[in-house]
């Protein structure tokens, strides 16, 4: 048997003992391979004899976004609860609030899965060998190949972008024979028709509930000889040279047809050749895999193990540079897989989900978890895959003015810490540390501004500016006066921690939560730069920039910490996993060295005591921490929890462990290795801020930096040995020279000036910079 040597391909040694009725444990679920094509997707079990794939379709989810959940006691209190917290009555604030905010009823809808297929390709228990399966990144393609009865076969899945399939093709050894059956089979009670269609297509209909959406789900068989044969719910194949099934996934989320949306991919995909259907997938895949490519370390042998065994030896303190540049790539694989123009955002769990009611119901919580999802966009050049989110903040829009309007009486768009498929923006659950919060809209909205700033897209910036303006205006209008004199928000929490009152009570309702007034400052910078850059300057823009100035600045507390309110108060859980206080850190680059110095201590002083006191027990979190400790240019404490984030918080798959599996740690871990190596805020260019003494060399290409610049280097015994810096659309650059650079060359036309260790390159036309 022939074994593909290429990086970049994560083996598995046995098929997933999966179960044979009803939903798998978290542990078993998370040993199946994932692949999607943006908006459906599945979980490969990789069974021999027997096997499954558990389906998903990005817009399958229970219910309707026909409610208006804000609690119509709220307009006429929230001013209450706000005058009892600045008297310093912290329970009667909450228990106020408890009766007359929290939203009725409390839960937004759900995503949910679409069920399970099952296939049988051998008949009887007979003993297989020479098992493997890989999931190549480079193709984003399942190989999976064993023998039985003395014969080879070879097994091939993806999901297609290209022509909105999944493929499963099955083959033997030359002038061998196969069979195949596959079931619709369905553990839940929403399925209303199975019929077939042709002779070569079946499909089964389902409603989700509380009048949620119809879908179907539609396989078709492709066949080379032998016989098909359609029956009840099945599609059963004999004696074939080989075969080739087919999945579609649709609903009626998009106001068409799903049926006839399926049949027609379904009838253009027959008509076509399985390898062409296959390389067209390949071609549109790496369209956006190729951008990047990335080595870490020498070559060694590990890469022929599976990812299991090295997992574990990673745990016993063996080093895998190899495993870690893999991880990189697996986390673009999935954004690339889950998040596609045209689809839906990435949700907790991307796409892949294996509960009809999961965890967190698989929302969109946007109080960091939808944020970090799209961390890597931008830098590992798949600005596409953003897209995907900046249309769920436009679905959000009427929905967040409505609840501005209905829950404040404010104008502006606001949305709390959870959204769902429909964009509902009032609050959710009815958990004090967590459930009034307005900073959603605001932070998403920051995305655009993030955007524009990777791409300098005009049109895009001026289409999306009504958003940044719509947040900005809530903000203006609910901003308070505290005791100093500073306009901060008020009802709110910081997420999702609790403080001491000075008088003893606990609680977490306060007045100006260090991360509101980061944020706060963030939007109006962004809402005011791209009014000025787009020609949309206004009264409120004006506003803007008086209320700017009274913003409060970051304060340093009594431990030399970040303080995380307003006041200096106690923390009541010193280990918590949210430290959201540090958006000043990261994402946002508020605290930095050149700017803050004694912030950035501050900012250490910080994880320094929620590590000690257990932080970074979530995958999330630790994902989160990696990249404040690349901001704080520490590669020792950053390689560190990066071990940690992969020996404590990742399953044998590679996705993240909260636990359970949330996709956010696999993108905050990608965006933390490219922190690492690269940084680029306040306008400069930093090379290997972050790099761990065990990461010697390595090389990578292709990584984007703010102003439309695209960059690509090479490093030696921890110093760059050469680089390309791309000014795709012209103007300035700035970087620190590295130390083991000596010869800087440009286009005759550029201009490069130096302070100190800054070289300022500028041209008015796209540019290449060259360092040897």
């Amino acid at each position: 048997m022939v074994i593909k040597m290429e990086k970049n391909i994560l083996r598995y040694k046995k098929p997933v003992p999966y179960r044979r009725s009803g939903p798998d444990s978290e542990e078993i679920w998370n040993e199946a391979t994932p692949i999607g094509n943006g908006n459906m997707g599945a979980m490969v079990f990789g069974g021999v004899q027997k096997e499954k794939l558990q389906l998903n379709e990005d817009t399958i989810w229970y219910g309707n976004g026909k409610r208006n959940r804000v609690n119509p006691e709220a307009k006429d209190n929230y001013l209450k609860v706000r005058s009892l917290l600045q008297e310093g009555m912290l329970n009667e604030a909450q228990s106020l609030a408890e009766d007359t905010m929290m939203p009725v009823p409390d839960q937004q809808r759900n995503y949910s899965t679409a069920g399970e297929i099952w296939f049988d390709f051998h008949d009887g228990k007979e003993e297989y060998h020479n098992y493997s399966r890989c999931l190549n990144l480079e193709e984003a393609m399942v190989d999976m190949r064993y023998s039985l009865g003395g014969k080879e076969y070879h097994r091939e899945y993806f999901a297609s972008a290209e022509h909105q399939v999944i493929a499963i093709h099955q083959r033997a050894s030359q002038n061998e024979q196969v069979d195949g059956c596959l079931t619709f089979t369905f553990f839940r009670s929403n399925a209303e028709k199975i019929e077939k269609l042709t002779d070569k297509i079946i499909t089964m209909t389902a409603k989700e509930g509380a009048d949620g959406c119809r879908y179907c789900i539609m396989a078709a068989i492709q066949n080379e000889g032998g016989t098909v044969e359609i029956h009840r719910d099945q599609i059963r194949v004999k004696e074939a040279e080989a075969f080739t099934i087919y999945l579609t996934i649709r609903s009626d989320f998009y106001g068409e047809n799903p049926a006839a949306w399926g049949k027609e991919r379904m009838e253009t995909v027959l008509k076509l050749p399985y390898e062409e259907v296959k390389r067209e997938h390949v071609k549109e895949y790496r369209k956006y895999y190729d951008r990047v490519q990335f080595t870490l370390g020498e070559e060694d042998n590990k890469a022929q193990l599976p990812i299991s065994d090295r997992l574990k030896a990673l745990q016993k303190g063996e080093q895998d540079p190899g495993l870690i540049s893999a991880y990189f790539q697996f986390g673009r694989y999935l954004l690339i897989s889950c998040s596609r123009p045209g689809s839906q955002a990435a949700n907790l769990q991307g796409i892949w989900n294996r509960n009809e009611h999961p965890a967190w119901g698989s929302k969109y919580t946007i109080n960091i978890n939808t944020e970090m999802n799209y961390w890597p966009a931008e830098s590992c050049n798949l600005s596409e895959c953003h897209m995907p989110l900046f249309e769920l903040i436009r679905r959000m829009l009427p929905n967040g003015q409505k609840v501005a309007r209905d829950m404040y009486g404010l104008s502006g768009f606001v949305a709390h810490h959870n959204t769902d498929l429909f964009g509902d923006c009032a609050p959710q659950d009815s958990v004090m540390t967590s459930t009034i919060w307005p900073m959603g809209a605001a932070w998403l909205c920051i995305h655009i501004w993030n955007h524009y700033e990777y791409t300098l897209d005009k049109k895009f910036l001026k289409e999306n500016m009504n958003l940044l303006k719509e947040a900005s205006l809530f903000l203006a209008d609910y901003l308070i006066e505290n005791q100093n004199g500073k306009l901060v928000t008020c009802p709110s929490i910081s997420p999702e921690n609790t403080y001491i009152h000075p008088n003893g009570q606990s609680g977490q309702l306060c007045i100006g939560p260090t991360m509101d007034s980061e944020i706060t400052r963030d939007l109006f910078e962004a809402c005011i730069k791209g009014a000025e850059i787009t020609g949309c300057e206004d009264e409120l823009t004006e506003k803007l920039k008086k209320l700017l100035l009274r913003l409060p600045e970051l304060s340093v507390g009594k431990y030399g910490q970040l303080m995380e309110w307003a006041e200096d108060y106690e923390e009541k859980e010193l280990g918590h996993r949210h430290i959201s206080h540090l958006y000043a850190l990261y994402p946002s680059e508020q605290i930095t060295y050149e700017k803050t110095p004694e912030l950035m201590e501050a900012a250490r002083v910080t994880l320094e005591r929620r590590l000690k006191n257990g932080g970074g027990h979530t995958g999330w979190s630790r994902a989160w921490i990696i990249n404040m400790w690349a901001r704080l240019r520490d590669g020792e404490r950053a390689g560190e929890n990066l071990n940690a984030l992969l020996t404590k918080s990742t399953y044998p798959n590679l996705f993240d462990c909260h636990p359970p599996f949330q996709i956010d740690g696999n993108f905050g871990g990608t965006a933390a290795i490219v922190e690492m190596l690269l940084q680029s805020h306040n306008g400069v260019l930093f090379f290997l801020p972050a790099l761990p003494g065990n990461w010697n060399c390595g090389n990578i290409r292709g990584l984007k930096t703010k102003g439309a610049i695209t960059v690509s280097f090479a490093w030696k015994e921890g110093q760059m040995v050469s680089g390309r810096i791309a000014v795709e659309k012209g103007g300035s650059c700035c970087f620190i020279k590295p130390d083991g650079i000596r010869e800087i060359i440009s286009d005759n036309d550029v201009s490069i000036t130096y302070e100190e260790s800054m070289v300022i390159c500028y041209c008015t036309e796209p540019y290449d910079i060259r360092l040897l």
